[in-house]
């Protein structure tokens, strides 16, 4: 049995506990859950019969687990993911990694010296319609990549403790938090980009709330990347990809793709996903979908039956520096 400490038990938290269960069958369940608000946490402790701990620094320390599982606010995660290593804790680190380069460079170290097993919550790797995306690029299915456009947009996120989302100095705001998850994946699937241009929309403070970077590969390869969170309230949360390859252009809209070859008629790819039920915790998904893909392929890699290649902590780590080197492009996370 891989026995699980989740850190934090509110939205995403409910949702990684929601996967561990889903997951059973490979042996693993939550065992111990912290957050400081108890209401959030005596639901979850009850609801899978873990033991309930005040703090995640107490969980960490005293509970008899296998696994950290960190879904705490941003600023909270080198500090909470360094203790669990020393401990001997493999760790599952939710995304944006963290912001600071002195904890990134403290992650990376502790990694090395303890040796311990750490995925980050880059999900977009693992979500059923972007990892096909990265299988027929890198088979060359459709010929060449010529060009792509990738956008993220949302109404205002007024789920977050504290607000401590819209304090950029503690979540990085809309570019670390939320444009992450595409610089991540355009990264997976091209590499980093020889060239970076950014430009940004700010609110009446200054502070980034959409932000749009143009990505140069070689001579004849642009990708786009946008996201924003200021949106209308009625707005629906909207996650797209548009792909030119030599043979065809792909479309990811309405939570479908398609494909648009230069020679023959459209149609839609059989993209089967690896879970299949409703996500009963709600958010902007109608399933554990990618949740449970990551988690899925986290807990495999714990258990020794692959390497945890897909997202590691040094990827994540250079995710957040090109989108601080976008931010520093656009004028700075806090310009007027």
């Amino acid at each position: 049995m891989i026995k699980i400490g989740l850190a934090g038990c509110g939205f995403m938290g409910d949702m990684h506990a929601a996967c561990y269960r889903a997951l059973a069958e490979l042996g693993v369940q939550v065992t111990a859950v912290a957050d400081v608000r108890p209401e959030f946490a005596q639901k979850l402790a009850d609801t899978y019969g873990a033991k309930l701990y005040e703090t995640a620094e107490d969980m960490i320390e005293h509970a008899d687990v296998d696994v950290i599982d960190i879904c705490l606010p941003t600023h909270l995660h080198a500090k909470l993911a360094v203790q669990a290593m020393k401990k001997g804790r493999d760790v599952f680190l939710e995304k944006p990694v963290c912001i600071r380069e002195d904890e990134m460079e403290l992650l990376l170290a502790t990694e090395r010296e303890t040796g311990s097993k750490v995925q980050v919550g880059q999900v977009i790797r693992l979500w059923d319609e972007y990892a096909w995306l990265k299988c027929v690029t890198a088979r060359g299915e459709f010929g060449k990549f010529r060009s792509g456009v990738f956008q993220r947009l949302s109404a205002k996120p007024t789920w977050a403790s504290n607000g401590w989302l819209h304090k950029a100095e503690l979540s990085g705001g809309v570019a670390v938090d939320m444009h992450v998850h595409d610089v991540d994946f355009v990264r997976y699937l091209l590499g980093d980009p020889d060239t970076v241009q950014a430009a940004a929309s700010r609110d009446a403070d200054g502070v980034i709330q959409e932000i749009s970077a143009l990505y140069g590969y070689g001579k004849d390869v642009a990708v786009s990347v946008e996201a924003g969170w200021d949106y209308p309230a009625a707005f629906p949360f909207t996650a797209t990809y548009r792909i030119r390859f030599e043979k065809a252009a792909v479309v990811f809209a309405g939570g479908a793709v398609t494909v648009y070859p230069y020679d023959g008629e459209p149609y839609q790819p059989k993209i089967e996903p690896q879970y299949h039920g409703d996500n009963a915790v709600g958010g902007n998904i109608s399933s554990l979908g990618g949740y449970y893909n990551e988690l899925k392929y986290f807990i495999e890699g714990v258990k020794g039956e692959h390497p945890l290649e897909i997202a590691t902590l040094e990827e994540a780590v250079k995710s957040v520096r090109l989108v601080k080197k976008e931010i520093e492009t656009a004028g700075g996370l806090f310009a007027k």
